[in-house]
């Protein structure tokens, strides 16, 4: 007797349109998706700016931009809500937890106290290094979300606002894999949101198979993983 496992070929149900994905297809109504756009952000994406300073390679997350540019425009097109997950913190660091959080411990911060000379580079609000780069510069139908924690609905009023707006699927864009975009996705199957992670539109820090084991943990585990021509392919029919 075989052990192998035959599953039914999904049927996409009437309004919905079914996007090629791993570990299966996933159907989604548009009408309920939003774009996510992590960090993408001068201090970790520009030259010159924080992760650039600090001899973190940023070609991926340059790699990246073109794509999150089509997926944007497409979605724009199709009345796709947009939006931009932003990291700041104030220039007095209330917001980062103090010597009593581990997160003053972790990361970016010790960016803050090791060089103070870079403050324009950083992610202080009101800075060069906060702001989203200029190729993806937010337009007026847009929303920005700030967080102060790697994940986007820590915190934040993230969760309360794809409410308001009916959604309920998650389109995973920016940076970085590994960290924000992954914690993100986390907390959103945790929120019951469907969360597609699309591989070519987010970049990691450090080797490749960095970016293979969030791949791996959100196929199994978190959501599904797609690609942008996929992505595309399936806006454009909606």
């Amino acid at each position: 007797m075989s052990d192998k496992i035959i599953l039914p070929t999904p049927t996409p149900s009437p309004g919905t349109i079914m996007l090629q994905a791993d570990p299966q297809p996933i159907e989604i109504d548009w009408h309920r998706a939003a774009v996510l756009v992590m960090d993408m952000q001068n201090a970790f994406v520009s030259k010159g700016g924080m992760y650039d300073l600090r001899g973190i390679d940023i070609s991926g997350s340059q790699k990246i931009i073109e794509p999150i540019i089509q997926i944007n425009g497409t979605a724009r097109k199709k009345g796709i809500k947009i939006v931009y997950i932003v990291m700041l913190y104030s220039p007095d660091l209330h917001d980062v937890g103090g010597p009593n959080s581990p997160n003053w411990y972790k990361g970016m911060l010790t960016t803050y106290r090791e060089h103070p000379e870079w403050e324009g580079k950083l992610l202080t609000r009101g800075t060069w290094g906060a702001e989203i780069i200029e190729p993806l510069k937010p337009q007026e139908s847009d929303i920005v979300m700030e967080k102060h924690r790697y994940s986007a609905f820590f915190g934040t009023g993230l969760d309360a606002m794809l409410m308001a707006y009916n959604i309920k699927y998650l389109v995973c864009t920016g940076v970085v894999t590994n960290v924000c975009v992954e914690a993100t996705i986390r907390d959103a199957y945790y929120h019951d949101y469907f969360p597609v992670l699309v591989a070519d539109a987010t970049a990691n820090t450090g080797p490749p198979s960095i970016q293979d084991a969030t791949i791996f943990n959100v196929q199994q585990y978190y959501g599904w993983v797609t690609n942008t021509k996929n992505i595309l392919k399936a806006m454009a029919a909606s």
